[in-house]
């Protein structure tokens, strides 16, 4: 399995722009009851981007897990039995 880079081009770019739009909006409104829906905005960013970094984590897990599951089954294909197979019942 190949090592990533913890958040793609993408997320960062997302990350800058958000960031650069809360000072700007914090440089613009001051420190008013605006910059609370302004935080609220940039803390939801991160969470979306925090959410889709470890949805792509656990995919690349599953598809490892996947991945081995097939090497085993290839393996008990080519030694002409079913290892692991759970026998069905049968009607």
């Amino acid at each position: 399995m190949r090592v990533r880079a913890p958040f793609d081009p993408g997320s960062l770019v997302v990350i800058a722009i958000t960031l650069v739009l809360f000072v700007w909006a914090l440089f613009e409104k001051g420190l008013t009851h605006d910059l609370l829906l302004e935080a609220g905005v940039f803390m939801v960013s991160v969470k979306l981007i925090i959410m889709s970094y470890k949805s792509s984590q656990m995919a690349a897990t599953i598809d490892a897990k996947l991945d081995d599951i097939a090497a085993e089954l290839k393996k008990g294909g080519e030694r002409g039995g079913r290892a692991g197979a759970v026998p069905t019942e049968r009607r």
